[in-house]
């Protein structure tokens, strides 16, 4: 699905002119061209006119790409100019520099200073995702295709392979995982999925495919990346360094990683004396780094520079890239899948390294993944402050005749589920007046949810009972603002560093009451409370078709915390770890 899947299985046939990989380049050259130039023009004067004589002044594009296929890229450039290729008559001069894929992005989101190359290659569009999603700030990205195709798989040591059953016996990514966290734990390492694509597409497929299997048990994922966080590593190229390299688990070492094709093939070709890796490729599908072509700002681009980074793409798509690429251990899109790079890398029949991805992780999935993993890493204190107003009676269309609080606690219940017992979570109920004359009332402390309460059981057990009994206030109106300043002050005042500490703020929006202050009153107050030494986000979720998003919005901008809209308050459960994920993540840059 998008740009995280695998192609389809490619043709055997000899003409592959209409493939979906040259038509996105033909569809970018165009809008270069028109940005540019024009694309009548353009085309009318030859200005793609890449024969005849090299002027002996290059154009100069500077490249800078996931450091796994930099090299392979830096091959093609070098090829290029030792070639005299050229763009518009002038010799091409691309220049290629390895970046990580996590910094690049965040630079480019940042959207604070001129980036100072021209196109980006990222190992997946996962990077593109978040240099994009975080607000009109960024710098504009204009994408012009996909480079190269690699799945993401489970590498085992030999041994370890055998006790498995490779390779005749094959996974699913849940099967995978409960390998890693039953009985008999299979060590499995994984490089960290705040700055691996690697890490986080697969613990987005454990994610889907456990949620296919049990759909109402969230746990093998949050026990798997539990499990994760004990034997990550910063890269993948640290993960690799991980595993045993005599015997399963010795010393302690992993006897798996979660890891690319590539990065296994270009392990195993190394033969610098560790064993040789075998690849288990899940049955429900292996999501691919997709290495996504990027023309970086391309209004600020001269005309020859434009032309030329085209230039270099088309390049990228002709039979002596292709053999580079393949002898880097990539697959292309136009081309069948090459046995002999799968068995170099470790691959074998029966397992499904043919097959195409047909479930791959969706984006929304890639960033609840992120955001529970966010979780899991860093624990959260969150003061959930639900809206119990009369209009949380409506029923949601659709949902047989259950209503906006019936279809709120089911979702708060599972978004529990994915929380550890060191995180701290409250509960709060707002209307009007419900504790004299404040719209708030507090229902639970913010604490441990494995904290044991009085009475017996864990903290977690009574704040389900207390989820499980809102109910909305018949009359009651929507008392929003004073709320929220209540909240936000709390939390603040309990702030706990070393946490993600948050106010987690769900409103309908619908019947606000007048009789407390202001929105704006209430925005100016919490930009004074702010305080960057003890940050805490406000995350609102307007919910409903009656909510306010330019409202919420406003509230949790005040606090550098983030508004949200669902239509369907099942969503609720998604954008709370969708929302800790961005927040979190702003708040440790």
């Amino acid at each position: 699905m998008g740009r995280h899947s695998l192609p389809h299985k490619p043709s055997r046939s000899a003409g592959r002119a209409g493939s979906p990989r040259r038509r996105r380049v033909a569809i970018a050259v165009s809008i270069v061209l028109a940005v540019t130039a024009g694309a009548g023009v353009a085309v009318g004067s030859g200005l793609l006119s890449f024969g005849g004589p090299c002027d002996p002044a290059p154009v100069r594009v500077d490249l800078v790409a996931s450091p796994d296929i930099a090299p392979a890229l830096r091959s093609v450039a070098d090829r290029a100019r030792r070639d005299h290729v050229t763009s518009d008559g002038r010799c091409l001069d691309v220049r290629v520099e390895a970046r990580e894929n996590d910094k690049v992005a965040d630079m480019l989101a940042a959207g604070t200073s001129t980036p100072d190359f021209q196109i980006w290659v990222p190992d997946s569009g996962v990077w593109v995702d978040r240099a994009e999603g975080a607000g009109r700030d960024g710098v504009p990205l204009t994408p012009a295709g996909n480079v190269a195709l690699s799945p993401v798989t489970l590498a085992t040591v030999p041994e370890s392979a055998r006790a498995l059953g490779w390779p005749a016996k094959t996974y699913t990514w849940a099967g995978l995982a409960a390998l890693a966290t039953g009985k008999d734990r299979l060590l499995l390492g994984a490089a960290d999925p705040a700055r691996s694509a690697t890490g986080l597409l697969a613990l987005s497929s454990i994610s889907e495919s456990s949620r296919r299997e049990a759909p109402k048990d969230t746990t093998l994922t949050a026990a798997t990346a539990e499990l994760l966080t004990r034997r990550v590593s910063g890269s993948d190229t640290q993960a690799l360094g991980t595993l045993a390299a005599d015997g399963a688990g010795a010393d302690g070492a992993n006897e798996a990683v979660l890891l690319s094709e590539q990065a296994a093939y270009a392990h195993n070709a190394a033969g610098t004396g560790s064993a040789n890796l075998s690849l288990f490729y899940p049955t429900d599908g292996a999501p691919a780094l997709d290495y996504p072509y990027n023309l970086v700002n391309v209004t600020r681009l001269t005309t020859d520079q434009s032309r030329a980074a085209m230039r270099f793409m088309l390049l990228l798509g002709e039979k002596p890239a292709y053999r580079t690429l393949e002898q880097h251990g990539f697959r292309v899109a136009d081309l069948p899948v090459a046995p002999a790079l799968v068995s170099m890398a470790g691959g074998r029949s029966p397992q499904p390294y043919e097959e195409r991805d047909a479930d791959s992780p969706s984006s929304e999935a890639v960033q609840q993944a992120l955001g529970l993993w966010t979780v899991t890493v860093q624990s959260a204190r969150l003061t959930t402050v639900v809206d119990a107003s009369a209009s949380m009676t409506a029923p949601v269309p659709g949902r047989n005749g259950q209503s906006r609080m019936d279809i709120t606690k089911a979702s708060l219940l599972r978004a529990l589920n994915t929380f550890t017992p060191e995180d701290e979570i409250g509960l709060w109920e707002f209307s009007t007046r419900l504790d004299g004359a404040k719209d708030y009332r507090k229902l639970q402390e913010t604490v441990r949810l494995g904290d044991p309460v009085k009475g017996g059981g864990t903290h977690r057990e009574r704040l389900s009972g207390a989820i499980t009994a809102l109910k909305p206030i018949p009359d009651g109106d929507t008392g929003l603002y004073d709320t929220a300043l209540a909240a936000y002050r709390e939390a603040q005042a309990g702030y706990v560093r070393g946490k993600f500490n948050a106010v987690i703020l769900l409103t309908d929006g619908s019947n606000q009451d007048d009789d407390g202050i202001s929105r704006a009153e209430l925005i100016k107050r919490l930009k004074e409370l702010v305080d960057p030494a003890r940050p805490v986000s406000l995350v609102a979720i307007a919910v409903g078709p009656d909510a306010d998003r330019r409202e919420v919005d406003q509230i949790a901008e005040a606090t550098e915390g983030a508004g949200y809209e669902v239509s369907d308050p099942a969503d609720i459960q998604a954008v709370i770890l969708r929302a800790i994920m961005a927040v979190g993540h702003t708040h440790e840059s």
